[in-house]
């Protein structure tokens, strides 16, 4: 039996959604993140790096988002239905696989930290300097790289239905994350086609029996 550790509002949420788009049977074992929004200690039992997600299948353990992805993708899709025939759909799907965190999260990642300088836990005294800091380093350039990456997605998306062309794969399952971090750490109003492609997998049987087993997703914080 695959076991899912589920780290809530997390990456995670994309391996629950495969196994509801490929109706292979497993288990949750949920993790909820301390009041630093860092995982909890229990997860450095299962891998050495504590980080989600995780999935453990018999005696497996798989880490990484991409390679939990593709390794499910490889061993449980019997019915071939994430298969791509189309060369240049497998390309695009290679692709957008690995550009969710290798290109758009770290940034996505650094604007959640820059907004968060002026918090706790920074200490107080330091508040009003991160705080200015954190503004400046968005403005200065975070804000503009994504702004970059929006607009590269959204040209792809206005020219196919999904990230690998026309059909369906585990680059929607992947990118799934990125994009919905970027609606809530500065929204779409000018990607409708971004928009339009998000709203599609959302309405997914699959997606929301994965909402219902692993929580709504709340970005906002990470």
């Amino acid at each position: 039996m695959i076991t899912v550790h589920h780290l809530n509002n997390s990456r995670s949420q994309r391996v629950l959604w495969l196994l509801e788009e490929l109706e292979t049977p497993y288990q949750i074992k949920h993790y909820q993140r301390e009041s630093t929004m860092l995982a909890p200690a229990a997860l450095k039992k299962i891998h050495p790096l504590g980080k989600s997600p995780i999935i453990t299948d018999g005696n497996r353990v798989v880490a990484e988002s991409g390679a939990i992805l593709e390794y499910l993708a490889e061993r449980y899709d019997s019915e071939y239905r994430l298969t791509l025939n189309d060369e240049e759909e497998r390309l695009q799907a290679r692709y957008w696989l690995h550009y969710a965190e290798g290109s758009l999260m770290p940034l996505l990642v650094m604007k959640l930290l820059f907004s968060r300088l002026g918090k706790a836990p920074v200490p107080w005294l330091l508040r009003p300097v991160g705080a200015v800091l954190g503004k400046g380093v968005q403005k200065g350039y975070l804000d503009k790289q994504l702004a970059t990456h929006k607009q590269f997605i959204e040209q792809h998306l206005a020219q196919h239905p999904w990230f690998a062309g026309a059909n369906f794969s585990l680059a929607d399952i992947q990118m799934s994350f990125p994009v919905q971090a970027l609606v809530a750490r500065g929204g779409l109003a000018q990607q409708p086609a971004t928009q339009q492609w998000l709203e599609k997998i959302t309405q997914r049987p699959a997606w929301q029996r994965a909402i219902g087993q692993g929580g709504e997703l709340d970005l906002t914080g990470e």
